[in-house]
């Protein structure tokens, strides 16, 4: 209720000592700095680019002085001016009444003045030359222009953009209206992709029935990723060996996590993302780069940041400059792989979402919004009109099944994993067994150098008896049939070196070992098939090893082998407790339908072995009993249960998802449908098979990003169904 003065500095024409100058609509001014210091900057509260003025706490009566001090001031009428006519002034204009209209500009100004303040008309799509006018812009969705637009504004701002929205959302298409604005510039466009997804995008850009933008007349270049690990040749219609790699202004990675892995810094050997980053982004013209990944990040931050280094050239410094951050971008996710590997450490129910988001450094958060558009299915129905989309199919609470090995658990999960832990494993190890004094002749023969140093096969040879072991474990978890080939053909490889090594006139032994594996080949998900791990095997000279220690060791294994392989063999496919449940699933997903009769189911599995076995005893079952078509896909081998049908890849999977893959137009005299299923992950990217509303996961693969793929094939726009279900096997 008491009356409040204000009072500032008075303003003077002349200085005096003590005073600092103040500029007023081009006249100087002069004020006295005795209490300048308490200002927000000053005390802490705001952001300060200079030095603060130094605050300190005084107790009484030390404090009386300052007290004395300020009031001093205070009522010294030459000094301050009494101006609480003007604040009460102040106040009365900027709380009078204005329009809802006004206020909701002005939060909007306030909100986004720095991005207004950061548009560049050089960086925004120059509408122009017309690409609104184009097919493919006419056919996205509202938050797909978004996409455009906004990929076009980075891609140009700082050389590259990743879109990544969800799975199911069109990334496709938004790519195809980013191609056809550096088109329509008269732009060289390249398309990178997995081979598998060549008809995704050699659909768009050819004279073919299904074309729905023929009209684009779309010209860019479709080559595969692995086509950068090769010299010469032909690929996709084009040779080799005379592409000019460097001239292209535009490239478009799909799948870009794909080139998650910069490989090592000193390597003997390119890998496809050194190579990507010398011949196609660093040589030549300037090149943009869009990359298209629903999952940029596997297991760690790294993954991202070598991606975005294809758009700066690998030039850190090139793009500190243009970025708003406080430190490089390489102490950037350092940070933030820290905070993230704090946050991993941290309890269940305090390792949350928000917490992570604490964590993060804000650096990351502005790196983030330079280079990606990301958005989920749930901000799109939040933030869009999707009445032109049409509704998502609702997902289903997912099923867990657990069956047990076996119905009468005559033999368990727990008992097998038991007894590989037992098993020496030392057909991997042959360099263990070295008599002393040979260990340096294979050391020179085997032992890697390099700048980044030494990398000794001994040490190999111990990582890889974990690796398989590990190996075996999730082969037994995927199916009884392919641990027991596994399991087969690694005793029926001992048999042999066994007898090797009771041989007198052998003159060479050799051990199982990880051989010269391209630099490509990827750890994280196919380290499962020991067939792409086992290269070159190690091999050693009867008179450099101790043969009895390594036999012992051997026929140690033989033994637990047999005893293994001979209870495995009562498991017969009728025995098989995980097959019959899988059986049972599907027939009741048959007799009781999600969707208007909708009788289609995908399963994935992590081995080719277990596709095999599954499609071998499905695919009779569910003929003779429902008349109905499978199929089995794996990375060798596309078959079906009908003469009809086509056998190549795209053609089976038109087959399975005939509305979202536009049957009709590519095989109107083919009659019949495929309605089962079976893959292996070579169809976990990139493919449309929105039809199907059942989708089960027979074994859990390792990364949790490989179950978001998979599901993303028919949690997707353009669903024909209400809702999906996903269904996933786990070892009880």
């Amino acid at each position: 209720k008491e009356k409040v003065t204000f009072k500032s500095n008075k303003r003077y024409d002349h200085p005096m000592p003590g005073m600092i100058v103040t500029q007023n609509n081009d006249k100087s001014e002069y004020v006295w700095n005795n209490i300048n210091g308490f200002t927000t900057a000053d005390l802490g509260l705001t952001y300060k680019s200079d030095f603060p003025v130094l605050i300190q706490r005084s107790d009484y009566p030390t404090s009386k002085s300052y007290l004395e001090f300020f009031n001093g001031i205070w009522e010294n009428n030459e000094l301050l001016e009494d101006v609480t006519d003007k604040v009460l002034n102040y106040f009365e204009k900027a709380f009078k009444e204005n329009s809802p209209e006004y206020i909701y500009f002005i939060t909007l100004y306030n909100i986004f003045n720095d991005f207004l303040n950061d548009l560049n008309q050089d960086n925004l799509p120059n509408e122009r030359i017309g690409f609104k006018d184009s097919v493919v812009w006419g056919m996205l969705y509202n938050f797909q222009k978004d996409a455009v637009v906004g990929a076009i504004n980075k891609l140009e701002k700082y050389g590259g953009c990743i879109i990544a929205d969800s799975v199911g959302l069109g990334k496709t298409f938004s790519a195809l209206g980013v191609i056809k604005y550096y088109e329509m510039r008269n732009k060289n466009v390249l398309v990178l992709c997995p081979k598998k997804l060549e008809d995704n995008w050699n659909t768009y850009r050819s004279n073919y029935k299904n074309n729905i933008l023929v009209d684009d007349r779309f010209r860019y270049d479709v080559l595969f990723h692995t086509d950068l690990s090769r010299d010469c040749g032909m690929s996709n219609g084009i040779n080799l060996a005379n592409i000019n790699w460097g001239n292209y202004d535009l490239v478009v990675i799909d799948e870009s996590h794909n080139f998650r892995n910069a490989g090592r810094r000193y390597a003997e050997k390119e890998n496809r993302y050194q190579r990507l980053m010398r011949i196609v982004i660093q040589e030549g013209v300037k090149t943009k780069v869009l990359m298209l990944s629903a999952t940029p990040v596997n297991n760690r931050f790294n993954d991202l940041k070598n991606q975005l280094a294809l758009a700066y050239e690998g030039n850190s410094e090139q793009i500190d400059k243009k970025l708003e951050i406080r430190s490089d971008i390489e102490q950037v996710f350092r940070l933030a792989q820290t905070a993230f590997n704090e946050w991993s450490n941290l309890g269940v129910y305090n390792r949350t979402t928000e917490n992570l988001l604490d964590r993060l450094p804000y650096d990351f958060f502005e790196v983030l919004d330079a280079f990606t558009i990301a958005r989920s299915r749930k901000h799109i129905t939040t933030y869009y009109d999707i009445s032109k989309v049409g509704r998502f199919p609702t997902r289903n609470k997912p099923i867990s099944l657990e069956p047990s090995l076996t119905a009468d658990k005559s033999l368990t999960y727990i008992e097998i994993a038991e007894l590989l832990s037992l098993m020496n494993l030392s057909i991997y190890t042959p360099l263990s067994f070295l008599l002393p004094g040979r260990e340096q002749k294979y050391a020179d023969l085997y032992d890697k150098h390099s700048k980044e140093g030494r990398f000794v096969q001994s040490d190999r040879q111990q990582s890889l008896k974990v690796l398989m072991r590990i190996n075996m474990l999730k082969r037994l978890e995927s199916s009884v049939d392919s641990f027991r080939k596994t399991l087969q053909n690694l005793h029926d490889y001992i048999e042999q070196t066994l007898i090797k090594l009771n041989d007198s006139r052998a003159n060479e032994l050799e051990g199982l070992e990880i051989g010269e594996i391209d630099e490509n080949f990827d750890w994280e998900s196919e380290w499962g098939d020991e067939e792409n791990l086992i290269g070159r095997k190690i091999k050693v000279h009867p008179s450099d090893i101790d043969p009895i220690s390594w036999s012992e060791e051997l026929e140690e294994d033989i033994v637990l082998f047999r005893d293994i392989l001979q209870r495995l063999d009562k498991i017969t496919p009728k025995e098989d407790n995980k097959l019959q449940t899988l059986i049972e699933l599907i027939e009741n997903k048959q007799q009781n339908p999600i969707n208007d009769n909708n009788k289609k189911v995908v399963v994935f599995t992590a081995f080719s072995d277990t596709a095999e076995y599954l499609y071998t005893y499905l695919s009779s079952h569910f003929k003779e009993k429902y008349n109905l078509n499978s199929a089995l896909i794996t990375g060798s081998r596309r078959t079906s249960t009908s003469k009809k049908l086509p056998k190549d890849l795209n053609g089976l999977l038109t087959c399975f998802s005939p509305v979202s893959k536009g049957k009709a137009q590519l095989y109107p005299k083919v009659d019949e449908v495929l309605d089962i299923l079976i893959a292996t992950d070579c169809i976990s990217e990139g493919q449309n098979l929105q039809d199907c509303d059942f989708l089960i996961n027979y074994d859990i693969h390792w990364n949790p990003v490989r179950i978001i793929q998979r599901f993303g094939r028919i949690d997707r726009i353009g669903s024909i169904n209400e809702s999906i279900t996903l269904v996933n096997f786990w070892p009880d």
